[in-house]
């Protein structure tokens, strides 16, 4: 009689179907116009840590040679970095392995604020805080912590510890497809930033935490490792950009960013507010016009603000009539436009556009969000879906918050939903291996909501709701009847306008 070996008589593919159901890349098989694609890794913030999971994956590959190959692809097709030493010494500790190098598809840079001024009285700062109350513990509040942490960070940049790590590891990710940049803030940092915003002219003195600087550092630095590398990625998110940033960026690296852009199939970035963010944008004019000129095969495309600030500047400011022949997915958020804006835009893309997202964009006075609508409808050739949770116009949305302290990441609205979240959320993770969960479905009943804020290009209403308008009398037949009165919109209008806009029976082929 045979001898049975157990698990390890199963074939390779067997495994690898049960390693899937333990760790599969939830963005493996969706496509780039869908929501999964942009929701899942880019702007999505990380979950918590999943020590089972990660945990699991490495005990698999421990058990022997064969089980360590199959597992490779799976506990290094992400990997994570922070800035800092150990991060660094982990990294080029992959890369200088290429049987796990070359699994690596997506890599994410998790950077913290930078010290910029005042980094030897932070002892002074510490030491003006109460001792109780409502004082974070000083356990958090170390003098040590921040100075070694702001030493740390000088010895990085000056060194060039951190430049040499990334030019090894782009180097050796031979199949690398996205890259992203995170805003990374530990508990003390978060404490210290709080008493910093409390009272920023006494504080500043002493210790500034700078994430402008952080990104601009980080953008830099990433894109010179990606150039020198001759990378193959197509895919770039920054979910917590500062317009310094990229303005650094700008005049630093001008060229190097116009190679890197022709590259890219998709493009996700979000700016955080901050002082003077208008000017900053419309200065940010010409690098956008340069790297948007230079992104011929761009897909998937989005650009936006917060929502407690939406921009008054044109669309073309940004966009600059550039017609892209590939774009497949487009959105903006927090946008104070004109109909006609948007009409021009979806019209220059009218045959290759499936999927458009209008998330806190609001018309200025004179426009109609019927004049957009009807044209969706009636013109985009190959539109599967709209976006347009919490459109509203521009009037409106400043009476609601006319002579408040300080305007929310979300308008009021009819929703009795508690459950809201701000996109600004920093990245806090003990373990930089975590695991992120898929989020194909958005939030379809409420304007606010889990997934209200998720940056992410797709349809509000998921596709895969039934929708047929064949004999349905009473669905509006014109933009006339779709309820639109110039002054503002309630979240079931806009759903309904949602269907309205796509509403094509896939049954029976018509509207």
């Amino acid at each position: 009689m045979t001898a049975s070996h157990g698990i390890l008589s199963l074939s390779n593919d067997v495994l690898r179907d049960v390693l899937d159901h333990i760790d599969a890349d939830p963005a493996e098989s969706v496509g780039m116009d869908r929501r999964a694609y942009l929701s899942v890794e880019s702007f999505r913030p990380p979950s918590p840590p999943s020590p089972s999971r990660s945990l699991l994956i490495r005990n698999v590959r421990l058990t022997c040679r064969r089980f360590a190959d199959l597992g490779a692809p799976y506990q290094f097709t992400r990997v994570t970095t922070r800035f800092s030493h150990a991060g660094f010494d982990r990294l080029e500790n992959i890369a200088s392995r290429p049987h796990l190098a070359k699994h690596t598809k997506k890599f994410s840079y998790l950077i913290p604020d930078f010290y910029r001024t005042g980094r030897d009285k932070v002892r002074e700062l510490i030491e003006q805080f109460p001792p109780n109350g409502s004082t974070p513990s000083r356990t958090y509040l170390n003098p040590a912590h921040f100075k070694d942490k702001a030493r740390a960070q000088r010895q990085i940049v000056e060194n060039g510890y951190d430049l040499r790590a990334l030019k090894k590891a782009m180097s050796a990710f031979r199949s690398l497809q996205h890259v992203q940049i995170l805003r990374l803030q530990d508990e003390p940092d978060r404490c210290l930033s709080d008493y910093i915003q409390g009272d920023p002219e006494q504080f500043l003195q002493l210790v500034d935490l700078d994430w402008g600087l952080a990104c601009a550092h980080a953008l830099k630095t990433v894109g010179e490792a990606l150039l020198d590398s001759h990378s193959s990625f197509s895919r770039f998110s920054g979910p917590m950009m500062r317009p310094d940033g990229a303005l650094a960026l700008a005049k630093s690296v001008p060229q190097n960013a116009r190679f890197l852009a022709e590259r890219l199939t998709c493009l996700e970035l979000h700016f955080e507010d901050g002082p003077e963010l208008q000017d900053r944008m419309i200065g940010l004019s010409p690098f956008f016009k340069h790297v948007f000129t230079a992104a011929r095969n761009i897909q998937a495309l989005h650009i936006g603000f917060p929502s407690r600030q939406p921009l008054r500047i044109p669309l073309e400011v940004l966009f600059h009539e550039i017609y892209w022949e590939k774009l497949r997915a487009f959105g903006v958020q927090a946008w104070r436009l004109d109909a006609v804006e948007i009409i021009n835009f979806a019209r220059r893309h009218r045959r290759t556009l499936r999927g458009l997202r209008l998330r806190d964009v609001l018309l200025l006075q004179g426009s109609y969000w019927r004049d957009v609508l009807h044209m969706l409808r009636e013109e985009m050739d190959v539109l599967e879906w709209v976006s347009l949770r919490r459109i509203d116009y521009s009037n409106h949305f400043d009476d609601l918050w006319f002579g408040t302290m300080e305007v929310p990441d979300y308008p009021p609205s009819e929703s009795d939903s508690d459950d809201q979240q701000s996109f600004h959320r920093n990245v806090d993770m003990e373990n930089s291996d975590w695991d992120e969960d898929s989020d194909d479905q958005s939030d379809a009943d409420s304007d606010h909501g889990p997934d209200a804020n998720d940056i992410a290009l797709s349809p509000d209403t998921p596709a895969s709701l039934p929708f047929c308008t064949c004999f349905q009398n009473a669905f509006p037949t014109s933009a006339l009847e779709i309820g639109d009165n110039g002054l503002t919109v309630y979240q079931e209008q806009r759903k309904m306008w949602e269907k309205w806009v796509i509403g094509r029976c896939p049954e029976h082929g018509h509207a």
